[in-house]
């Protein structure tokens, strides 16, 4: 599936904010590998019309920005999640190249400036890409209702991702814990796991969000392309 040719990159621009005036946030695209769908969240706006979106929400007070997209992936569909590395493209120094082939990192696949309105703040939005989490880590991370949220450990560097599928059971359904809306408003968000296709669609097709979902399946194929290419290699 290739990135949407009519969505591209603004010029950059140079803009400065004092820390008051700024608001940091993370977004995550949750896939289920094994059964290819997505998590995509609804909500119904004022006049009465469903929406559909990615979670997304600011981060909190020194937590980093990627594991703010995990929480807020939680808290507003349900479903908990941790990032992928993905031979994704990007610009930052790779400190251990050699690690993988490709390189394998978590690095966003978007980053949007948006204005907060009715008001001089600025909100910079990170978008990731993620998984749901196997059956044994859902039993590790269980809590009650009204618990603190707990992070998931990160993806495992050796695990590849056929062998991340058997965790599961054939036609295992990733746990969707309820009540998980941090305000009234989360609260009356709706999730779905959808197919790729189905999920680009109902995000609009053309936005950011919609190429997000697009650019984490491709770097999924990728990735088990990559690590079938390399299999004979190490096998020897």
């Amino acid at each position: 599936m290739a990135t949407n040719p009519l969505h591209s990159t603004f010029p950059a621009v140079i803009a400065q904010f004092a820390g008051e005036d700024l608001v940091i946030g993370g977004g995550v695209a949750i896939f289920h590998i094994a059964s290819e769908r997505v998590v995509v969240c609804s909500a119904v706006d004022r006049f009465g019309w469903t929406y559909y979106f990615l979670p997304k929400g600011r981060r909190d007070a020194g937590e980093e920005s990627g594991r703010g997209a995990e929480r807020e992936g939680y808290e507003e569909s349900g479903y908990r999640n941790r990032l992928l590395p993905l031979p994704t493209k990007h610009r930052q120094p790779q400190a251990h190249p050699r690690l993988s082939a490709p390189p394998l990192t978590a690095e966003p696949v978007w980053m949007q400036l948006l204005p907060i309105p009715y008001s001089s703040l600025q909100y910079v939005l990170y978008w990731y890409i993620a998984e749901t989490l196997p059956p044994d880590l859902e039993l590790e991370l269980a809590s009650k209702p009204g618990e603190a949220y707990k992070p998931p450990p990160p993806y495992p560097q050796d695990l590849k991702l056929r062998d991340r599928v058997k965790m599961e059971p054939e036609g295992y359904e990733p746990v969707h814990h309820e009540d998980t809306g941090v305000d009234a408003e989360e609260k009356t968000y709706k999730s779905y796991l959808v197919g790729i296709e189905e999920a680009v669609e109902r995000l609009g097709g053309n936005g950011v969000m919609a190429d997000v979902v697009r650019r984490g399946w491709k770097g999924i194929k990728e990735r088990f392309a990559a690590e079938e290419f390399v299999e004979p290699e190490n096998a020897s």
